[in-house]
């Protein structure tokens, strides 16, 4: 092999060394997993195994990827440093995918859906995790799976693959860089999913529920009971057709399902098709499949291609009328739809529903408000995690070999 074969494209700085290749069976021994029954009595202590799903799904393992088991003392136990590889999968592309224990903890065990691999040399077991779901060693261990309905992968030949060992000093940086972009990853998902519980969590409470008249949750110095009132009576349905250039076209595909954002720039399409024509500040929703949630509150003025209802508000407050779309209450009415393969949601049915609505501008817009904040702290976390994912799937396929 030639040597510039086994250097990676993205270096640090200070290493020129070409990689040592060694075979995974060279540097290591296999042992196999368990078969138990789940209880509250266990045979060999209070061990507990980790489990399938976990280990397809996490570069490295720990305690929260365990179920409790009943095993016996042939069982082999888990080390740190051990790598965790599933056996079987539906597609070849999910198959033999691995896992690193990295819990200094006693009597955990492997299920049998998988099997256990324990270096018999020093390696960063960080670099271990994630050089084994690096580009170059997925491609490798997909080719060696087989099967139709489902896709196996034998111990015999996964010892057969070679895997790239850089100097010690080199797998502790590449470790260590992977670690730091799982961790900013793990805290924008936490974030992420905080800001949707709590969006959630507030179009329950922000909104009043079964035979209440106000909600739970209101600002300070509004206390008059909310109306209700008809839903054709707080939007105007706009229907003007256009196929006007340079306005930009909107489809259902350019639309992130349920969070209202756009997921390119739409100016830089190229189109001429006819639309219905819709302003800044209208609403923008999906009648077709209302559950997937094509919605939109517009910032701009251009044309809703496809089957979209275009609303403006009457009488109320635009991003009031785009929150309202959002709750249960709503959703619940729209997604009575027409029809069975394709279905709609029926204007005569919707717009003839009652919803609670704040009586003054001021309240209704405050309420817009908080929820166009939020979408835009949710929007914020989830562009970060698509830019680091984006940048650790880059990293995986050029600082490995």
């Amino acid at each position: 092999m030639a040597e510039n074969s086994i250097k990676p494209r993205i270096r640090f700085k200070g290493y020129t060394d070409a990689w040592e290749q060694r075979k995974l069976g060279d540097i290591g021994e296999t042992y196999g997993g368990l078969s138990g029954k789940s209880g509250e009595d266990f045979g060999h202590g209070n061990a507990k195994f980790v489990t399938y799903m976990n280990v397809f799904t996490n570069p490295i393992a720990d305690t929260e990827m365990t179920e409790s088991i009943e095993i016996d003392s042939r069982q082999v136990q888990v080390k740190i440093g051990d790598v965790f590889f599933t056996t079987s999968s539906e597609t070849p592309e999910e198959v033999g995918m691995s896992s690193v224990w990295l819990k200094n903890e006693e009597n955990i065990y492997l299920n049998s859906f998988c099997f256990g691999y324990r270096p018999k040399i020093t390696m960063n077991s960080y670099y271990l995790a994630y050089m084994l779901r690096s580009v170059e060693i997925r491609e490798k261990i997909v080719f060696l799976a087989q099967g139709i309905s489902r896709y196996n992968i034998s111990k015999k030949k996964m010892m057969e693959i070679t895997i790239p060992l850089p100097s010690d000093s080199e797998q502790s940086k590449l470790g260590s860089i992977f670690k730091q972009l799982d961790n900013l990853i793990t805290l924008h998902q936490r974030k992420y999913d905080k800001f949707v519980n709590i969006k959630k969590a507030l179009l329950e409470k922000m909104f009043p529920q079964g035979d209440e008249t106000t909600p739970k949750i209101r600002f300070k110095g509004f206390t008059d009971a909310w109306e209700q009132r008809e839903f054709n009576s707080i939007v105007k349905r706009v229907t003007e057709m256009a196929a006007t250039d340079g306005l930009p076209r909107v489809e259902y595909e350019d639309i992130v399902s349920g969070q209202g954002t756009l997921n390119k720039d739409i100016y830089k399409k190229q189109s001429n098709k006819v639309g219905i024509l819709f302003d800044d500040g209208d609403v923008l929703f999906g009648k077709l499949r209302p559950y997937l949630k094509n919605w939109l509150f517009a910032a701009f003025k251009g044309i809703a291609v496809g089957d979209f209802w275009v609303l403006r508000a009457n009488n109320a407050d635009g991003e009031y009328i785009y929150t309202l779309l959002q709750i249960d209450t709503f959703q619940n009415i729209a997604n009575q739809a027409t029809g069975t393969k394709m279905p709609r949601a029926d204007w005569s049915l919707v717009s003839k529903q009652q919803f609670f609505i704040p009586r003054t501008i001021a309240e209704q817009h405050r309420i817009g408000v908080v929820f166009k904040q939020l979408d835009n702290l949710i929007t914020l976390h989830q562009r970060q995690l698509e830019k680091l994912k984006n940048i650790k799937s880059a990293l995986l396929e050029k600082m490995f070999v």
